[in-house]
């Protein structure tokens, strides 16, 4: 138990803003939590309402009980850890593995496989579990950080929000990208027909920003580009380089036109063999939550993406 006299500046506001102001590894919304659940007193009596205004001379007390144990069960999957410490992991997500269970994802995801690598998770909201502060898509492979408290998660979604986290990504598109660099910022929201769907054509589009440069042409049927995220909405990168007329190859949900369109060409059958878009996030950089420092982490393109570079090089070489 943590006791503390309430502090002059505290006076006249809600008690959960005083409660993550006396604890600073909480968040508000765990603040909230332990309120509800009983665990926070002043002067002696329990208070469950967060919005309870605190006053002059209060005694506060605050009980964390231990984490609770997920409900999730750790699975021993491979994953590759590129890095962790006692606040983050950073994992090297491989292509169709989904990041957080969910309907007809029950097993198998991302965090069932973190709860078997990380031994050292002190909680998430009260629950043994990682925080997932941003995602990938099931297609998309490459780095993701994670976090292992409830302090950290607050940071880095902060960083997150304010674009203090740097993320690159590799894509290869349909077509000949005709500038050598740009910004693609048109709004992004939900498709007004196929919810299963993201569209620039949407009632409510929320800002997005992605800029590339085109980093190799094979022939004037594809382009590689590097890519950087002002913005991360949901499938942003495939729905912006379809947007441009240049969605991503193994993209079905967002390419269809394009791969009808290359089905005589020469290279048809060998992208037809990726099972999944092509793209890989190689890159990430922020500030540790704890030291400040800027830190950086890559990865490599996976195996079935150079393959099929290497491929396709060889048949435009000819």
């Amino acid at each position: 138990m943590m006791s503390i006299t309430v502090k002059q500046d505290w006076v006249g506001r809600r008690l959960d803003i005083c409660v993550s102001l006396a604890l600073t590894e909480l968040t508000r919304s765990r603040a909230k939590q332990l309120i509800e659940s009983g665990n926070v007193r002043l002067s002696g009596k329990t208070v469950t309402k967060a919005s309870h205004v605190v006053k002059a001379g209060e005694d506060l007390d605050i009980t964390i009980p231990p984490p609770e144990q997920t409900t999730l069960e750790a699975e021993d999957i491979d994953l590759e850890i590129l890095y962790q410490d006692k606040d983050i992991a950073v994992v090297n997500k491989p292509a169709h593995m989904v990041v957080h269970p969910g309907a007809g994802n029950k097993t198998g995801t991302l965090v069932h496989a973190l709860l078997h690598h990380c031994k050292d998770l002190s909680g998430i909201g009260g629950e043994l579990r990682p925080g997932i502060v941003h995602r990938l898509d099931k297609g998309t492979s490459g780095v993701m950080v994670v976090a292992k408290n409830d302090q950290t998660h607050a940071n880095l979604s902060a960083q997150f929000k304010a674009r203090n986290v740097e993320k690159h990504y590799i894509a290869l598109v349909y077509g000949k990208v005709a500038r050598e660099k740009g910004t693609i910022t048109t709004p992004i929201g939900r498709h007004v027909s196929d919810r299963k769907k993201m569209s620039t054509k949407t009632n409510r589009g929320r800002i997005a920003e992605t800029h590339y440069a085109v980093k190799e042409r094979i022939g004037n049927d594809l382009t590689l580009v590097d890519i950087r995220l002002g913005t991360g909405r949901t499938h942003q990168i495939r729905v912006h380089f379809s947007h441009l007329g240049h969605p991503l190859v193994g993209d079905d949900l967002y390419g269809g036109k394009a791969i009808k369109r290359l089905k005589n060409n020469e290279l048809y059958g060998i992208i037809n063999i990726l099972s999944r878009p092509f793209l890989h996030a190689y890159r990430i950089s922020f500030h540790h939550p704890r030291t400040g420092k800027r830190i950086e982490f890559t990865a490599p393109p996976p195996s079935d993406l150079t393959s099929l570079l290497d491929e396709l090089r060889k048949v435009k070489d000819h």
